[in-house]
């Protein structure tokens, strides 16, 4: 094999992408991942501005328990051992104008907190909460076509104040609300990122993302940073090589999309909404204002390290994510915060809509009325911020190129899970997709599972087969 052929190219190094990568690597194959940045992890990376260091998207991580989703997936490739999770509780609190409720890495403590503040419902909520953490793949097809309002009218009926709890967190991590959002898509999220949330590695986000990459390199295979894959390069329906940015060229035999799946079909295969009309309908979630606050030693948090505050203005979730997609920024009204574990870090999480750069000269302006709106719950947080820092919508396409700047891939409504065309292009014999991108799953969560089941659909059509994983 020359050195520039290959068994598999793969185009992102993002969490699906590097997953992907080093079960084929593992598995024996000659394996090339390429990544724009000049480092790996997509959303899920990490920056130090001065003396504050801060996730820049990703903020922490689910199913880390014996056998849950990303547990299964680090210790099959050998990284579990090496990244430290730990685990923090409370991981997410909400403070509404009636109560203050918290998820706690016991499930029967956030039970019992659920049923202090509505006893009238005591029954419902365990059957809830219970069904919830019992979830299996199997309820795909019961679910799949259900979203979260029947869902939650067939357990607490017309309590608008204790849905919203558990809809709200489902608005600020998948980006839908209740009316929309898959009820499999939101069991699945419940289950693995909040009734078994609150890990987080040791030096952050990005570490997690450089020890995957680092395991990737000891199975063998090669990661090429600050290059830009320009277009596939196809003859007689299979890719033959990947062009890049300089016009070099590179040959493999199988190649994986582990990036938007929209610029895969447009930019990178050149295929017209004609070729493939389904994308061209489909609805992407929404983005995030992101705002990064170093604080110094003088401010005080009350919270609890490395927990998600999240502030719930009204019990309208439906109204809030018709706020988020038309969203004028001067209005904002919900969010969340995050403290990082050594406290001196705040990273503020806001959905909205797509703008262009040139729309979001008013950033700063945006930012300034956040942080007052911030202070009902930090008081006088204004005064002791010593660094303050800006992501918006446009910034996190900049970073990933994900269409619109989605934070989730397509959004988890029922017509958009588990889109078969969006696994194996139909069209493209040798070309398979991973991330968050593929519908297999949303989030970190997800984007690894996706890794997985995608290394594992080329392994089969080499009559291999990789760890089993559920």
């Amino acid at each position: 094999m020359k050195k520039d052929e290959y068994d598999v190219i793969i185009v992102g190094a993002g969490i699906g992408g590097l997953v992907s990568g080093c079960y084929l690597a593992k598995s024996g194959f000659k394996v090339l991942i390429i990544e724009k940045n000049d480092k790996p992890g997509g959303y899920c990376a990490s920056f130090k501005k001065g003396d504050f260091f801060f996730d820049a998207c990703a903020h922490s991580i689910g199913g880390g328990r014996l056998g849950g989703s990303i547990n299964r997936v680090l210790e099959e490739l050998g990284v579990l051992n090496r990244v430290n999770l730990r685990r923090f509780s409370p991981s997410d609190i909400i403070i509404s104008p009636d109560y203050k409720v918290a998820f706690h890495s016991s499930l029967n403590k956030t039970i019992e907190e659920f049923q202090r503040i509505f006893p009238k419902y005591s029954k419902k909520i365990d059957l809830f909460f219970h069904d919830i953490s019992q979830t299996k793949r199997s309820l795909f097809f019961l679910l799949r076509n259900e979203t979260l309002s029947s869902t939650l009218f067939r357990y607490f009926d017309n309590n608008e104040k204790l849905k919203a709890a558990i809809s709200f967190l489902l608005l600020g991590n998948a980006g839908l609300p209740p009316s929309l959002i898959s009820s499999f898509s939101s069991y699945v999220l419940l289950k693995e990122f909040i009734l078994d949330g609150g890990y987080y590695p040791d030096g952050g986000m990005q570490s997690l993302s450089n020890k995957i990459a680092e395991r990737f390199k000891e199975f063998g295979g090669q990661l090429l940073l600050t290059t830009l894959v320009k277009k596939f390069e196809i003859k007689n329906n299979s890719i033959k090589a990947v062009e890049l940015m300089d016009g070099n060229s590179i040959k493999a035999r199988y190649f994986v999309s582990a990036c938007d799946s929209k610029q895969t079909l447009h930019n990178l295969l050149g295929f017209r909404n004609e070729k493939f009309m389904q994308i061209s309908q489909m609805m992407p979630a929404l983005s995030m204002f992101i705002l990064y606050l170093g604080v110094n030693d003088k401010f005080i948090i009350d919270f609890p390290e490395s927990s998600n505050v999240w502030y719930l203005p009204h019990y309208d979730i439906e109204k809030l994510y018709l706020g988020a997609t038309n969203r004028n920024m001067k209005n904002i009204d919900e969010y969340m915060v995050r403290i990082l574990p050594n406290k001196k870090t705040l990273v503020v999480f806001v959905n909205s809509n797509f703008r262009r750069n040139k729309e979001w000269s008013d950033k700063n302006s945006i930012a300034n009325a956040l942080i007052k709106k911030i202070e009902k719950i930090f008081p006088s947080l204004s005064k002791f911020i010593d660094y303050q820092g800006i992501a918006t919508p446009y910034a996190l396409y900049s970073w990933t190129l994900n269409y619109k700047g989605a934070a989730y891939g397509w959004a988890a409504i029922p017509s958009q899970l588990l889109v078969l065309e969006l696994l194996k292009i139909r069209f493209v014999n040798n070309l398979y997709l991973a991330g968050h991108w593929s519908t297999v799953g949303h989030g970190l969560n997800g984007a690894m599972f996706s890794g997985f089941s995608c290394a594992n659909t080329i392994l089969k059509t080499e009559g291999r087969l990789a760890n089993h994983h559920d």
